[in-house]
């Protein structure tokens, strides 16, 4: 691939707050908002399914709010991704999510989405900070995933975003490429900048990748909105930074880029900042 293409959308959609901004009034559901949503996005990324597997209806109903050549992104269920329960408690004992990377557990939700799979240009795998009671090693990680996507449906976009900054390594790069899995880029609290991790592994993402604008202190921001999401609170000086590696990674890679509240404060405006940065209408 000489050059890709870039998609800027938002993580989530579904604010009243945005009323003003990209709505023109408020509305009842995520579903009602996606239809004005796509008039000023071309991707979204959905968030709650990573809360629950969907029902099919809502699955419909997004596929119908949105025009012919609307994309999405999406992460699975979190009970595919959490190899032990939540805890109440973090002095609680740890216990093991007997469906953690359950392959049909998997395909239940995959039945789910299907209406909309065609759409999607990333199904995203979302793992939390793993220590080493959770997973012992990187290889132990790899291993797990090989089992995984071994016997996981083949030709879907998966995408991995793990949350363990040291995991980002040859080892981990070079799996993905071995087995046409791709990258989530996460500039977020406790993790490498994504521009320092995409000079040091540019080699090895080739094709697609999604980055994830998500930001520092979550509560901390939400405490400042007030929740609401119509301006920026925090901007970030090293957006040009960001905007490099875009540029960059549209050389040979379909990008998308998701903007979440919390990096600044309005996923819209920082959006609309990014495609000022990047020169485009």
């Amino acid at each position: 691939m000489k050059s890709g293409t870039l998609k800027i959308g938002t993580c989530s959609w579904n604010y009243d707050s945005w009323v003003g901004l990209v709505y023109s009034e408020a509305r009842p559901s995520a579903a009602d908002y996606l239809a004005e949503y796509a008039e000023h996005f071309e991707t979204a990324e959905i968030d709650s399914w990573f809360y629950r597997i969907p029902s099919v209806p809502d699955v419909l109903s997004y596929d119908a709010a949105v025009p012919p050549g609307f994309r999405f992104t999406c992460k699975v269920p979190q009970t595919v991704t959490l190899t032990h329960k939540r805890q109440a408690k973090k002095s609680a004992v740890l216990e093991p999510n007997s469906r953690f990377l359950s392959v049909d557990h998997f395909n239940s939700f995959l039945e789910a989405a299907d209406a909309l799979l065609p759409r999607m240009d990333a199904i995203m795998f979302e793992f939390e900070y793993l220590n080493k009671n959770k997973m012992p090693s990187l290889a132990e990680f790899l291993d797990r995933l090989d089992r995984f996507f071994t016997a996981a449906p083949r030709g879907l976009p998966y995408a991995l975003e793990p949350r363990n900054g040291n995991y980002l390594t040859e080892e981990y790069f070079s799996f993905l490429k071995a087995h046409n899995l791709f990258h989530v880029f996460s500039e977020k609290q406790y993790m490498p900048h994504v521009y320092d991790v995409y000079g040091r592994f540019e080699d090895y993402i080739e094709g697609a990748a999604v980055v994830r604008l998500l930001g520092g202190d979550r509560l901390e921001m939400e405490k400042k909105s007030g929740d609401r999401w119509d301006r920026i609170i925090e901007e970030k000086p090293d957006k040009p930074l960001v905007a490099q590696m875009l540029n960059k990674m549209l050389k040979k890679n379909n990008v998308t880029l998701n903007v979440n509240n919390h990096y600044e404060g309005s996923s819209p405006l920082t959006a609309a900042e990014f495609r000022k940065l990047l020169s485009l209408p």
